[in-house]
Protein backbone atom coordinates (compact mmCIF):
# COMPACT_ATOMS: atom_id res chain seq x y z
CA UNK A 1 0.00 0.00 0.00
CA UNK A 2 1.09 3.32 -0.72
CA UNK A 3 1.51 5.69 2.12
CA UNK A 4 -1.85 7.83 0.49
CA UNK A 5 -3.56 4.32 0.85
CA UNK A 6 -2.65 3.75 3.89
CA UNK A 7 -4.10 6.84 5.05
CA UNK A 8 -7.38 6.65 3.63
CA UNK A 9 -7.86 2.84 4.88
CA UNK A 10 -6.72 4.38 8.27
CA UNK A 11 -9.53 7.58 7.86
CA UNK A 12 -12.44 4.94 6.51
CA UNK A 13 -11.97 2.59 9.02
CA UNK A 14 -11.95 4.42 11.98
CA UNK A 15 -15.08 6.41 10.45
CA UNK A 16 -16.80 3.09 10.19
CA UNK A 17 -16.18 2.13 13.72
CA UNK A 18 -16.71 5.29 15.25
CA UNK A 19 -19.58 7.22 13.27
CA UNK A 20 -20.52 9.00 16.29
CA UNK A 21 -17.49 9.93 18.61
CA UNK A 22 -18.02 10.67 22.18
CA UNK A 23 -15.97 13.56 23.83
CA UNK A 24 -14.07 11.99 26.69
CA UNK A 25 -14.26 14.51 29.27
CA UNK A 26 -17.44 15.79 31.00
CA UNK A 27 -18.21 19.62 30.20
CA UNK A 28 -20.84 21.99 29.25
CA UNK A 29 -19.09 24.84 27.91
CA UNK A 30 -15.87 26.15 27.14
CA UNK A 31 -14.81 26.69 30.63
CA UNK A 32 -15.43 23.66 32.05
CA UNK A 33 -14.00 21.62 29.05
CA UNK A 34 -10.43 23.63 29.93
CA UNK A 35 -10.69 23.02 33.61
CA UNK A 36 -11.32 19.22 32.85
CA UNK A 37 -8.53 18.67 29.91
CA UNK A 38 -6.19 20.44 32.44
CA UNK A 39 -7.01 18.51 35.38
CA UNK A 40 -6.57 15.38 32.93
CA UNK A 41 -2.73 15.82 32.52
CA UNK A 42 -1.34 12.61 33.84
CA UNK A 43 -4.32 11.42 34.97
CA UNK A 44 -7.10 9.50 33.62
CA UNK A 45 -10.39 10.55 32.00
CA UNK A 46 -13.05 8.28 34.51
CA UNK A 47 -10.80 9.86 36.96
CA UNK A 48 -11.47 13.31 36.35
CA UNK A 49 -14.93 12.72 35.19
CA UNK A 50 -14.91 11.68 38.75
CA UNK A 51 -13.98 14.76 40.12
CA UNK A 52 -15.34 17.97 37.89
CA UNK A 53 -18.55 17.24 39.17
CA UNK A 54 -17.47 18.07 42.81
CA UNK A 55 -15.56 20.92 41.44
CA UNK A 56 -18.03 22.51 39.37
CA UNK A 57 -21.21 22.17 42.13
CA UNK A 58 -18.84 25.00 43.83
CA UNK A 59 -17.61 26.70 40.53
CA UNK A 60 -18.25 25.75 36.89
CA UNK A 61 -17.44 29.72 35.53
CA UNK A 62 -14.23 31.46 36.13
CA UNK A 63 -16.21 34.25 38.54
CA UNK A 64 -17.11 31.73 40.98
CA UNK A 65 -13.61 30.11 40.55
CA UNK A 66 -11.73 32.77 42.04
CA UNK A 67 -13.84 32.98 44.87
CA UNK A 68 -12.39 29.53 46.12
CA UNK A 69 -8.69 29.57 47.55
CA UNK A 70 -6.10 27.72 45.69
CA UNK A 71 -6.11 25.45 48.77
CA UNK A 72 -9.57 24.43 48.50
CA UNK A 73 -9.92 23.95 44.57
CA UNK A 74 -6.73 21.78 45.37
CA UNK A 75 -8.75 20.04 48.19
CA UNK A 76 -11.01 19.17 46.02
CA UNK A 77 -8.98 17.76 42.86
CA UNK A 78 -6.67 16.43 44.92
CA UNK A 79 -7.13 12.90 43.41
CA UNK A 80 -6.47 13.44 39.86
CA UNK A 81 -2.47 14.29 40.77
CA UNK A 82 -0.54 16.89 40.38
CA UNK A 83 -3.01 19.36 42.50
CA UNK A 84 -0.88 21.81 43.85
CA UNK A 85 0.43 23.00 40.60
CA UNK A 86 -3.13 22.21 38.83
CA UNK A 87 -4.91 24.14 41.41
CA UNK A 88 -2.76 27.11 41.13
CA UNK A 89 -2.97 26.96 37.55
CA UNK A 90 -7.09 26.99 37.59
CA UNK A 91 -7.07 29.86 39.76
CA UNK A 92 -4.59 31.87 37.90
CA UNK A 93 -6.04 31.55 34.84
CA UNK A 94 -10.05 32.15 35.86
CA UNK A 95 -8.30 35.62 37.12
CA UNK A 96 -7.06 36.04 33.36
CA UNK A 97 -10.43 35.18 31.78
CA UNK A 98 -11.99 38.09 34.05
CA UNK A 99 -9.42 40.57 33.38
CA UNK A 100 -8.03 40.23 29.73
CA UNK A 101 -11.35 38.03 27.98
CA UNK A 102 -14.37 39.57 29.67
CA UNK A 103 -14.78 36.01 31.55
CA UNK A 104 -14.57 33.82 28.25
CA UNK A 105 -12.27 31.13 27.07
CA UNK A 106 -10.84 32.85 23.97
CA UNK A 107 -10.93 30.82 20.45
CA UNK A 108 -7.03 31.91 19.83
CA UNK A 109 -4.38 28.66 20.37
CA UNK A 110 -2.10 31.43 21.66
CA UNK A 111 -3.97 33.40 23.56
CA UNK A 112 -5.02 29.66 25.31
CA UNK A 113 -1.54 28.93 26.28
CA UNK A 114 -0.48 32.24 27.55
CA UNK A 115 -2.86 30.98 30.40
CA UNK A 116 -1.09 29.48 33.58
CA UNK A 117 -0.75 25.44 32.96
CA UNK A 118 -2.35 25.76 29.84
CA UNK A 119 -0.21 23.78 27.58
CA UNK A 120 -0.24 23.50 23.61
CA UNK A 121 -1.76 19.79 23.85
CA UNK A 122 -4.41 21.30 25.95
CA UNK A 123 -5.41 24.68 24.02
CA UNK A 124 -5.23 22.49 20.65
CA UNK A 125 -8.30 20.12 22.15
CA UNK A 126 -9.74 23.66 23.69
CA UNK A 127 -10.09 24.90 20.50
CA UNK A 128 -10.92 21.82 18.02
CA UNK A 129 -13.80 20.32 20.48
CA UNK A 130 -14.74 24.14 21.83
CA UNK A 131 -14.88 25.58 19.21
CA UNK A 132 -14.46 23.45 16.36
CA UNK A 133 -11.05 25.39 15.02
CA UNK A 134 -8.93 22.27 13.33
CA UNK A 135 -6.39 21.02 15.19
CA UNK A 136 -4.76 17.55 15.67
CA UNK A 137 -3.68 17.41 19.51
CA UNK A 138 -1.48 14.50 20.37
CA UNK A 139 -1.70 12.37 23.40
CA UNK A 140 -0.33 9.55 24.12
CA UNK A 141 -2.62 7.17 22.08
CA UNK A 142 -2.29 8.80 19.35
CA UNK A 143 1.98 9.31 19.37
CA UNK A 144 2.03 5.50 20.24
CA UNK A 145 -0.35 4.64 17.08
CA UNK A 146 1.26 6.62 14.55
CA UNK A 147 4.72 5.50 15.30
CA UNK A 148 3.25 2.01 14.87
CA UNK A 149 1.34 2.55 11.89
CA UNK A 150 4.58 3.88 10.33
CA UNK A 151 3.42 7.60 10.00
CA UNK A 152 5.70 9.35 12.07
CA UNK A 153 9.46 8.05 13.50
CA UNK A 154 7.65 8.89 16.79
CA UNK A 155 10.64 10.99 18.58
CA UNK A 156 8.51 13.46 20.25
CA UNK A 157 4.69 15.00 20.35
CA UNK A 158 5.98 17.90 18.20
CA UNK A 159 7.24 15.90 15.24
CA UNK A 160 4.35 13.38 15.59
CA UNK A 161 1.84 16.27 15.26
CA UNK A 162 3.57 17.87 12.27
CA UNK A 163 3.65 14.60 10.69
CA UNK A 164 -0.11 13.90 11.13
CA UNK A 165 -1.40 17.44 10.06
CA UNK A 166 1.24 16.87 6.84
CA UNK A 167 -0.44 13.43 6.01
CA UNK A 168 -4.42 13.53 7.12
CA UNK A 169 -6.53 16.35 5.47
CA UNK A 170 -7.54 19.21 7.75
CA UNK A 171 -11.17 18.86 7.49
CA UNK A 172 -10.88 15.56 9.55
CA UNK A 173 -8.78 16.44 12.21
CA UNK A 174 -11.11 16.81 14.99
CA UNK A 175 -12.76 14.10 14.47
CA UNK A 176 -9.58 11.67 13.67
CA UNK A 177 -7.65 12.95 16.85
CA UNK A 178 -10.71 11.36 19.14
CA UNK A 179 -11.47 8.56 16.80
CA UNK A 180 -7.73 7.51 17.37
CA UNK A 181 -7.74 7.77 20.94
CA UNK A 182 -10.73 5.66 21.04
CA UNK A 183 -9.20 3.31 19.10
CA UNK A 184 -6.00 2.97 20.85
CA UNK A 185 -7.64 2.77 23.93
CA UNK A 186 -10.23 -0.15 22.70
CA UNK A 187 -7.83 -1.97 20.10
CA UNK A 188 -4.39 -0.88 20.62
CA UNK A 189 -3.50 -0.52 23.66
CA UNK A 190 0.03 0.29 25.31
CA UNK A 191 -0.12 -3.28 27.60
CA UNK A 192 -2.14 -6.34 26.69
CA UNK A 193 -2.17 -5.13 22.94
CA UNK A 194 -3.61 -8.05 20.82
CA UNK A 195 -2.77 -7.49 17.54
CA UNK A 196 -5.34 -9.85 15.71
CA UNK A 197 -8.01 -7.25 17.43
CA UNK A 198 -5.77 -4.28 16.05
CA UNK A 199 -7.09 -3.98 12.28
CA UNK A 200 -5.40 -1.23 11.59
CA UNK A 201 -1.78 -1.99 13.08
CA UNK A 202 -2.10 -5.90 11.94
CA UNK A 203 -2.58 -4.59 7.77
CA UNK A 204 -0.10 -1.46 7.60
CA UNK A 205 1.63 -1.67 10.72
CA UNK A 206 5.67 -0.68 10.61
CA UNK A 207 7.40 -3.46 10.21
CA UNK A 208 9.56 -3.75 12.72
CA UNK A 209 6.78 -3.42 14.98
CA UNK A 210 4.84 -6.51 13.95
CA UNK A 211 8.08 -7.96 14.14
CA UNK A 212 9.28 -7.40 17.51
CA UNK A 213 4.79 -8.52 18.62
CA UNK A 214 5.67 -11.42 17.02
CA UNK A 215 9.05 -12.40 18.64
CA UNK A 216 7.69 -12.03 22.05
CA UNK A 217 4.87 -13.74 21.01
CA UNK A 218 7.08 -16.47 20.30
CA UNK A 219 9.18 -16.25 23.70
CA UNK A 220 6.02 -16.34 25.58
CA UNK A 221 5.55 -20.05 23.86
Amino acid sequence: MTKQEKVDFVINTLKELYPQIPIPLDHKDPYTLLIAVLLSAQSTDVRVNKITPLLFKQADNPYDMIKLTVDQIREIIRPVGLSPTKAKGIHGLSHILIDKHQGKVPNDLQALEQLPAVGHKTASVVISQAFGVPAFPVDTHIHRLLYRWGFTNGNNVTQTEKDAKRLFPEAVWNDLHLQIIWYGRQYCQARGWDLEKDIITKKIGRKTVLKAYYNKLKKKK
